[in-house]
């Protein structure tokens, strides 16, 4: 019995349209993240890896949408291998299977891998320059500060009186994270 063709699609912001990738793909199932690839805390990447079974066939769209991380991007690949599942890439056109190795694909994997890596590190990079710039314009301030000068004298208070730091957060409508920062 053939396995089923399983999509995995992941766009980095709700805002981001899914539509592009695999379009024209028939598939038996699609699972879809709109978060980034930094890491495999995706939900809906941990639900297909559970869920893929030997002979299915996982099509993705290319190399960065699956990871952003060469390590990660290895690993999963690696992971799906081992479980006989073939791993489709379009873009690239680049397929990995158990029963047929094949060096170029191996090579492309860790080349474009690790230029989705460095793709991600200089968008963070640039995105910093950005914050930087707007501080030094005086225009990013960061985030407003959540509560008063007298909140925080009430909130030292209450903590030094014994009081329960819990009842003290729902109290001033803050986290108690954000009660500790305090």
């Amino acid at each position: 019995m053939a396995g089923q063709r399983i999509g995995y699609i992941r766009v980095s912001t709700i805002i981001q349209n899914i539509e592009r990738q695999l379009d024209g793909v028939d598939l038996h199932r699609t699972f879809t993240d709109k978060l980034s690839g930094k890491d495999t805390n995706r939900p809906a990447l941990q639900e297909m890896l559970l869920f893929v079974r030997d002979g299915d066939t996982v099509m993705v769209h290319s190399l960065d949408r699956l990871g952003r991380n060469l390590d990660d991007l290895r690993n999963i690949v690696k992971s799906l291998v081992a479980k006989g599942v073939t791993v489709h890439f379009h873009k690239e056109n680049l397929i990995f299977s158990a029963d047929k190795t094949n060096p170029f694909s191996e090579l492309m994997l860790n080349l474009l891998g690790a230029v989705a890596e460095y793709e991600r590190a200089m968008i963070k990079e640039r995105q910093k320059e950005g914050v930087q710039i707007a501080k030094a314009k005086g225009v990013y301030k960061g985030r407003k500060q959540e509560i008063t000068e007298e909140q925080i004298a009430e909130i030292r208070r209450r903590v030094e009186d014994g009081e329960a730091k819990t009842r003290i957060a729902k109290d001033m409508g803050i986290s108690r994270d954000s009660l500790y920062r305090y």
